[in-house]
């Protein structure tokens, strides 16, 4: 009985969207109903009369629910997805650019004097599958020139396994690592894209660094440190930090230019599971214990990845109320409805038709269009999000947005959350002209012009 009950309703509900140029009397909607039971397969004919204004203003409203619904679950899809694939496209570079997790000594002016006991305890981990020591600090360089620029210095070993954790053979696009003899005999460098289209750097350029980190003070002040160097290779990440701001060196000459000696700066390693960064980390420094500081690469970006899901949630936020006023649009459907089918309604009822069925029939019309709108919007989001992927027409400025293109990632979460929400909207939508139908007398109902 259940069952055919929720036919009924959803037949009568068809047929007001869809009686768009006919007017379907109550008691056609049941002879109706009746030979769509007996033949479904027959073409549906309502009785009644034709009302081709109401009509029209009925379809034009509804597909305006329709089109709003759709848009708000496309711009959701989309939006969503870029800001994922943002999220996404910054981590890889992070994490291919750089390591994982670094330790450092704290209270020592950036040096580790023992640091071979401390890369041995480091490696002494289960979960780390690489580690090196390193040398990291900022200098000056001059490209022979009077301009200077102010960058970031990383000496890295000369062993397959430094270069791997820097991701140097990975990312470089120009010449060879820094080691080896060079044509001038001065050690090699290797430097950013952006900072070698800055300085105009080219491969067997010279250029001097500058360091005043450890500088004898005399009596006329600082004395700096001074280290020429030979311009081998330029390569690229991708990331604006990494591209315009840094400089590989060998480790041996960083620790010369900067006076450390045999102490390096820290020691940095890469564990199995980049996403267990955290939980590594806070294993050694525990083993490690005082002075030594353990970050990943989670802690040191937080701020960053911080401000991306703060973005996130805003545009979710002001997204979703596309989709509520859209709702809208389905609430005023209904109520015309609902006043424009009061006759039929009334006649409905006193055939026996209860008044929670008369509200459904006007739940399943607001959930159809709301189904309608979110199929649309989903599948055009899908669609459009396909197509910024595939042909990449969206640049972005990379000294705003670390990346140069606008990555994008559909988590499948994030789509049925999406989904979910919008037919929640719809269905809420449509309690209030539900409940006005369901509460008209037969007798008022059948006397209203």
């Amino acid at each position: 009985m259940s069952r055919g009950r929720g036919r009924f309703e959803r037949f009568v509900a068809r047929r007001y969207l869809r009686g768009t140029g006919r007017r379907m009397s109550a008691l056609g909607a049941l002879r109706g109903f009746g030979r769509f039971v007996r033949r479904p397969w027959r073409p549906l004919a309502g009785a009644g009369t034709v009302d081709e204004r109401d009509s029209r203003l009925v379809t034009f409203i509804s597909s305006l629910a329709v089109g709003g619904v759709a848009v708000g679950v496309m711009a959701l899809i989309v939006v969503i997805g870029v800001l994922n694939g943002l999220q996404e496209s910054l981590r890889d570079r992070i994490l291919s650019g750089g390591p994982h997790a670094h330790v450092m000594e704290l209270d020592s002016g950036f040096r580790m004097e023992d640091w071979e006991t401390v890369l041995g305890r480091v490696r002494g981990d289960r979960d780390v599958v690489a580690s090196s020591p390193f040398v990291f600090t900022e200098v000056v360089l001059n490209a022979g020139d009077s301009y200077n620029q102010s960058v970031v210095l990383r000496g890295i070993p000369d062993d397959p396994e430094g270069m791997r954790i820097a991701g140097l053979i990975e990312h470089l696009i120009v010449g060879e690592p820094p080691f080896g003899p060079t044509e001038s005999g001065h050690p090699g460098v290797v430097a950013g894209r952006g900072l070698a289209r800055k300085l105009g750097l080219y491969q067997g350029k010279l250029i001097t660094a500058v360091s005043t980190q450890n500088a004898p003070l005399s009596a006329i002040g600082f004395s700096p440190a001074l280290e020429r160097f030979e311009v081998t290779g330029i390569f690229q990440t991708g990331l604006y930090q990494y591209d315009d701001e840094l400089v590989m060196v060998p480790m041996a000459e960083a620790q010369s230019l900067l006076g450390l000696g045999e102490a390096v700066t820290g020691i940095e390693f890469d564990v199995s599971d980049p996403w267990e960064a955290t939980e590594v980390s806070a294993r050694i420094e525990e083993a490690l214990g005082w002075p030594y500081r353990v970050e990943g690469w989670q802690e040191l970006n937080r701020s960053l990845f911080s401000a991306l899901r703060l973005e996130k949630l805003g545009m979710a936020v002001v997204l979703v109320l596309i989709v509520l006023v859209a709702s809208f649009n389905i609430v005023s459907t209904l109520v015309m409805m609902v006043a424009d089918r009061t006759r039929e309604i009334g006649i409905l009822r006193s055939m026996g038709v209860s008044a929670g069925s008369v509200g459904r029939v006007f739940t399943n019309m607001g959930l159809f269009i709301g189904v309608v709108g979110t199929t649309l919007g989903a599948v055009l989001g899908a669609i459009l999000a396909w197509a910024l992927t595939r042909y990449e027409f969206i640049t972005l400025p990379s000294d705003v947005y670390f990346i140069d293109r606008l990555p994008i990632s559909l988590a499948p979460l994030d789509v049925t959350l999406i989904i979910f929400g919008s037919l929640l909207i719809s269905y809420l939508a449509t309690i209030y002209p539900a409940r006005k139908a369901a509460a008209l007398a037969p007798v008022d109902a059948i006397r209203h012009e």
